[in-house]
């Protein structure tokens, strides 16, 4: 035995001695520093599985990526030709647009993603970020895919939503509105500022949502305890934040929980407003019956949370990122979300809905009592001529009610 080889052997014996020993740092230092066999080594590599996927039966894509594989393959392209995503010599864009939607769909840790891929957990990292910032454009003013997904068709609206026009429910009496507003809870990994309405640290996330279930609008990082009011009213004064203001004459729906201000139709308070609250007993004037229509158009942003949530696991299982990352993510769902809605003709989640028109997924986030409500409720604005509206469209409902 050479002396080299004698020392190695001497180190063998000591790291399986100390292993009885509280104090193993030979063991330690001998398998991470000279022991050196491989650890991702499946035959099965990251790149060979995602192709038996990208390739197989095109359920098995929707499951692990959410989308179908062409459109996959178009998302690729997409954050390439567009976005400034590249390859390296180590892994190709296909394999890091795969890490990184895999671990938005299933909320997996970092650990997990490089098993599943026979990486390290560097390099699943790496291109984790790496597609984050193509979506997000975090580095260059916020200039990525998502820039180009979040945001309305026509910031002019010159026309009568699709979704209106056609439904005897809302037309003419909506005509009018161009989307809906609301506020939905995402998880956080932070204790104390984010811990708010639901008991646990959440953000309170604002968005704006179209009647084709595509958000045009969002606003995220507020913590938890921030009430929606607050939240609403930074969005819509804040200039830099491009917040889509409804033109002359059109308006958003907002539920009760909003400010009443022009351009922004809330619901009568103090009546039954939600939908199952009508189940057993039909509405019994004018303004129940508003707020019955109401509620059944506002729903398409409740839904669309709901296929949001329902397809990103992440967003009620998020890994442990810094909380600037977690925001990224947020907005990178909400992309994706969109950009599946654009370009899918056949996704399954979407169909279900539309053919479902008045379900809508459940939120595992209830709320809970928030004493701030009131008192920031009490200090908002009233708008005569948005009242007059609502007066207007609940006497029309009700007339043709029959």
């Amino acid at each position: 035995m050479s002396h080299d080889e004698d020392d190695e052997f001497m180190l063998l014996i000591m790291a399986g001695i100390s292993i009885h020993d509280r104090n193993d740092f030979i063991a330690s230092h001998y398998y991470k520093h000279m022991y050196k066999e491989p650890c991702m080594a499946s035959a099965l590599s990251g790149e060979a599985w995602m192709q038996e996927v990208l390739n197989g039966h095109p359920i098995r894509c929707v499951n692990a990526f959410r989308m179908s594989p062409d459109l996959f393959a178009r998302l690729c392209k997409d954050l390439q030709s567009k976005y400034d995503l590249t390859s390296s010599d180590k892994i190709t864009i296909e394999e890091k647009v795969g890490i990184f939607i895999y671990t938005l769909a299933l909320g997996l840790s970092n650990r997990d993603v490089a098993e599943r891929f026979q990486r390290s957990g560097d390099t699943v990292s790496r291109a984790f970020h790496d597609v984050l910032e193509s979506v997000t454009g975090r580095s260059k003013g916020y200039k990525g895919l998502a820039r180009d997904m979040i945001a309305p068709i026509d910031r002019a609206f010159p026309y009568i939503p699709y979704h209106i026009l056609k439904d005897k429910r809302y037309m003419p009496y909506f005509k009018d509105c161009i989307g809906c507003i609301d506020g939905t809870h995402v998880a956080v990994k932070e204790q104390l500022r984010y811990r708010g309405r639901k008991g646990i640290p959440t953000f309170n996330v604002m968005a704006v949502c179209d009647f084709n279930m595509c958000f045009t609008f969002l606003s995220v990082g507020w913590e938890g305890s921030a009430h929606d009011t607050r939240v609403f009213l930074h969005a819509i004064e804040t200039p830099s934040l491009n917040f889509p203001h409804p033109p002359e004459g059109r308006y958003y729906l907002v539920d009760k929980g909003y400010p009443d201000r022009k351009g922004y139709l809330v619901p009568y308070p103090k009546l039954r407003y939600h939908l199952e609250q009508f189940e057993n007993e039909a509405p019994t004037n004018a303004q129940e019956a508003f707020n019955r229509s109401h509620s059944s158009l506002r729903s398409c942003i409740e839904r669309s949370f709901g296929v949001l949530k329902k397809r990103w696991k992440i967003l009620s299982r998020m890994p442990m990122f810094s909380v600037k990352t977690q925001i990224d993510v947020i907005m990178a769902t909400f992309a994706l979300h969109n950009y599946i809605r654009k370009f899918s003709s056949d996704d399954m989640i979407f169909e279900v809905l539309e053919r479902h028109p008045d379900f809508i997924p459940r939120d595992d986030l209830a709320d809970i009592q928030n004493s701030s409500s009131s008192a920031i409720n009490s200090q908002t604005e009233s708008c005569t001529e948005m009242k007059e509206h609502r007066n207007s469209i609940a006497s029309l409902i009700w007339a043709n009610r029959n």
